[in-house]
């Protein structure tokens, strides 16, 4: 075994015994262990079948029973993954990023399955939807928290409920409710971060933007037309302000790196009430598009006095982060590619999925002068490759 396998080796074993105290037995102990091995290995697709076979095992059986009836808490293994992300990744600038994903379904059997707008499909599909919260800093970035949205349509459904094995503790959230609880267990938990941003689905929502104020953590949270803003004694909505903005005052800045370099736009930070928070500020930040100059973007900002315009930037830029999670962790680790039907099913899946994920981007960012550790994707790519995905050294 080289010194790159070693070090594969050692971050495996590191990560896998602090999930450990989760599992009763050796055998369950065994069992998440082979689970994540699957994840991380090279199979085409992470189905029971392809697990098996690339573990060398002659059926999927014993997995499928470690994922349906295995007896562990995948709330506790979230925390631990939450903990694990912080403590290698954490950063006092650190930034949550909320969003959601679709999963695509057939049948109407699984969990929150119904036809609705996945962002994933880009149109109404038969799917379940997840919402996951991301955490970035300049070490990385790894999702640490997800929940299964459930249409109120089976809330109302007791007999699906039951089938599904949906507990009777579980309330209906909306979307920007569950993100919302997951900033505020992050917070709890003594998540390093300073930052939250978002897309409009999260930035309507008022709740999360008056918490955050509340803990005076900064934000800068894309909202649609429809919200409202206080400009000095007037009310007036986003989509009135965007049909009026000034010729003067635009800077030219990048968001970020993307697929063909720097994403460049025109921006404009526009003065808001101040709030009752003393020593921050609120602005509304423009996004103009210098190819279609009719596209606009706007930006509620909530941060310390005079901090630097480019800072706002650098943050709404931050959004990426979570749309390449959902790309790697689909692509990389097999987070869509489950075959379970029930709430805790999901969850487990799902979970040790972002695990997986987690893992290998600690290896990432400990790696910026060392070569690959070993193939790892069904694309049979390196953790070169992962790195590059991710904008980092090789």
């Amino acid at each position: 075994m080289d010194i790159e396998s070693n070090k594969y080796e050692e971050e495996f074993d590191k990560i896998t015994v602090r999930l450990g105290k989760e599992f009763a037995n050796e055998l369950g102990f065994a069992n998440m262990r082979k689970y994540l091995r699957g994840l991380l290995g090279s199979s085409e697709r992470k189905n029971g079948w392809q697990l098996s076979e690339y573990l060398g095992e002659s059926t999927p059986y014993s997995l499928q029973q470690f994922i349906y009836r295995g007896r562990y808490s995948a709330e506790n293994l979230q925390k631990e993954l939450r903990n694990y992300v912080a403590s290698e990744l954490g950063d006092e600038e650190g930034v949550l990023v909320p969003d959601e994903t679709g999963f695509l379904k057939q049948g109407k059997k699984s969990c929150g399955v119904m036809r609705q707008y996945s962002g994933t499909a880009g149109r109404i599909e038969n799917c379940q939807i997840g919402v996951f919260m991301t955490y970035a800093s300049p070490k990385g970035h790894s999702p640490i928290d997800r929940r299964l949205y459930i249409p109120k349509e089976w809330h109302d459904d007791e007999k699906r409920r039951v089938e599904a094995g949906i507990p009777e503790a579980v309330e209906f959230q909306t979307k920007p409710q569950m993100a919302l609880e997951m900033i505020q267990e992050a917070t709890a938990a003594g998540v390093p971060y300073r930052w939250v941003t978002g897309d409009c689905v999260y930035g309507d929502y008022t709740d999360i933007r008056m918490y955050l104020e509340e803990i005076q953590k900064c934000y800068v949270m894309n909202v649609s037309g429809k919200a409202y803003v206080w400009r000095g004694y007037k009310q007036s909505s986003v989509s009135s302000i965007l049909k009026s903005l000034p010729f003067d005052g635009w800077f030219e800045a990048s968001c970020g790196d993307g697929s063909k370099g720097e994403r460049l736009y025109d921006w404009l930070a526009l003065p808001m009430n101040p709030g009752t928070t003393q020593g921050f500020e609120r602005s509304l930040l423009i996004r103009r598009s210098k190819s279609s100059p009719d596209e606009l973007r706007a930006y509620i900002c909530f941060a310390p006095e005079h901090t630097p315009k480019q800072k706002l930037v650098e943050i709404a830029g931050t959004r990426w982060t979570v749309e390449t999670s959902f790309k790697e962790s689909k692509s990389e680790v097999g987070l869509d590619q489950y075959e379970v039907r029930s709430y805790d099913g999901w969850y487990r899946h799902i979970t040790f999925a972002c695990i997986a994920l987690a893992f290998l981007t600690v290896l990432s960012c400990r790696s910026f002068d060392t070569k690959p550790f070993q193939q790892h994707n069904p694309a049979n790519s390196s953790l070169e490759d992962f790195k590059r995905g991710r904008n980092l050294r090789v």
